[in-house]
């Protein structure tokens, strides 16, 4: 049995056409990840130009939301996929496009962008049904397969160790008792934070304000995630974030894993 080891990228673009006008291409050009999870994509499929990357060997799968330029998510892969699967069965999160599955050998791979909170109670509320319905939703697919990874936009930093300033925060939505309560309870349920299998220490994030020079100073949250369901862990043989790169308010993060 051969063993390909896979450079898996997730990255919330903020907008693909705003991206791909910051270089998005040409970067995936240098850059040939053999998958990457795209969020918060804004567009529907028909409304890119796909061309450079199927030039690249890519094929691009989708999910976009019902509203026009809202959330959604995304797969451009290099590898064969086996299936693809739309939604996570609810309607309600459904019409956001905020969930994407694509079974590449035999695991699963989840492309998610989790709700923000930060409009509002209401959206707060939203994020909070989201999370639970999420959590039984994925312990579920555990059950029927045991290799798994949840990448994409949490919008929550799990630890103090997450964010550059965790006491002025600390009623932020992102970084609330009970958001972190439910990373805990992934993290203590299946599944591992990637990142923090290779690196302990602080000042790494992923998204950044674009107020006050945030990024610059590097004043920042580490919101994005690759979880990694505990029977995959021993294939997954390094993980990193990529701050340098810059289309968006977030950066990629990535893992590679053996297959």
């Amino acid at each position: 049995m051969s063993i390909k080891r896979m450079k898996y990228l997730s990255y919330n673009v903020n907008g693909i056409r705003a991206a791909l006008k910051k270089g998005f291409a040409d970067w995936m050009a240098e850059e040939l990840p053999d998958l990457i999870a795209l969020q918060e994509v804004k567009a529907s499929q028909e409304q890119v130009d796909l061309r450079p990357f199927e030039d690249l060997g890519y094929q691009a799968y989708w999910h976009d939301a019902e509203k026009k330029g809202y959330s959604g998510v995304a797969f451009l892969s290099r590898l064969p996929v086996d299936q693809v699967v739309t939604g996570m069965e609810n309607p309600k999160y459904d019409a956001e496009g905020r969930v994407l599955r694509v079974d590449i050998a035999d695991i699963s791979f989840y492309s998610a962008y989790f709700p923000s909170g930060t409009t509002g109670d209401l959206r707060q509320n939203f994020k909070y049904e989201f999370l639970d319905d999420f959590y039984t939703f994925i312990q579920g697919k555990l059950k029927e397969k045991e290799k798994i990874v949840v990448s994409g936009d949490y919008n929550i930093c799990h630890k103090a160790i997450d964010i550059h300033n965790p006491v002025s925060n600390k009623k932020s939505s992102g970084f609330l008792p009970e958001e972190r309560a439910w990373m805990d309870k992934l993290t203590e349920n299946g599944f591992q934070d990637s990142f923090r299998l290779f690196h302990e220490g602080p000042d790494h994030y992923s998204w950044w304000s674009y107020r006050a020079n945030a990024r610059a100073k590097n004043l920042g949250w580490r919101i994005d995630y690759h979880m990694v369901s505990e029977a995959l862990v021993p294939q997954v043989k390094g993980a990193g974030i990529l701050p340098d790169v810059h289309h968006s308010d977030h950066c990629p993060v990535a893992v590679e894993i053996d297959i």
